[in-house]
């Protein structure tokens, strides 16, 4: 399994064939290496429903024909707007063909904003536990620290997890930290940081904060196998 790191939350997974994207917010994001128009994925993922997540969803789903995974509310808008959704909610788990999707409590908020101002209220947001065969991957989302980040990391084998440590509007550094202790995972990648100067943050300081080859600055363009 290939799993590279785009900026900000944008990450790409690739198993057996299947292409997965995680939260492609690429145009109007100068730390994105891709270009939106030739990604190919036939599955995207969504955390929550905020512009910066949502991104880049309806074109990359429009042309690939892909299957988008979404919080109840988030799906149910981008199912009317004419995408191909699968409606799932927090602490649901479905197995797909290409691996099994369970998404996880995340303490933050969720709306998309329209071109014409409209704000639109999109359900709950989440973090999602991404298992293909025996590796598990961990996307937090966006989200502030909470005691359940223990439970988790109590009940899965977390292979890689992509924590956010932007501050501001999630968990800064510190709390990045502690969360990264409660979940476990085998290899921690911070993200959601220095996309927007309130959220400037220094990965490689976090990286090394955490306990001696947990921490991995992925810059954009970087991959990694599992």
């Amino acid at each position: 399994m290939k799993v590279s790191y785009h900026g900000h939350s944008v990450v790409q997974v690739e198993s057996e064939g299947t292409k997965i994207i995680f939260d492609p917010f690429i145009s109007g994001n100068d730390l994105c290496d891709l270009d939106a128009s030739q990604v190919d994925a036939d599955v995207i993922l969504l955390t929550h429903g905020h512009n910066d997540h949502v991104g880049d969803t309806f074109d990359i789903a429009k042309r690939n024909d892909a299957l988008v995974v979404a919080p109840n509310e988030l799906a149910d808008y981008l199912g009317n707007k004419g995408l191909n959704t699968h409606n799932m909610h927090i602490g649901g788990a479905h197995e797909f063909d290409f691996g099994k999707v369970k998404f996880t409590q995340a303490f933050h908020g969720s709306s998309y904003n329209e071109e014409d101002g409209t704000i639109v209220y999109t359900g709950m947001p989440g973090g999602i536990l991404l298992t293909i065969g025996n590796k598990t991957i961990y996307h937090m989302g966006d989200t502030g620290l909470f005691s359940d980040m223990k439970l988790i990391g109590d009940l899965n084998d977390i292979d890689l997890a992509f924590v956010p440590i932007g501050d501001n509007f999630t968990m800064g550094p510190a709390d990045a930290k502690l969360a990264s202790e409660w979940i476990k995972a085998k290899k921690v990648v911070p993200i959601h940081y220095n996309t927007f100067p309130v959220i400037q943050q220094d990965p490689e300081a976090f990286c090394n904060s955490l306990q001696a080859g947990v921490g991995l600055a992925m810059k954009p363009g970087n991959e990694l196998t599992l």
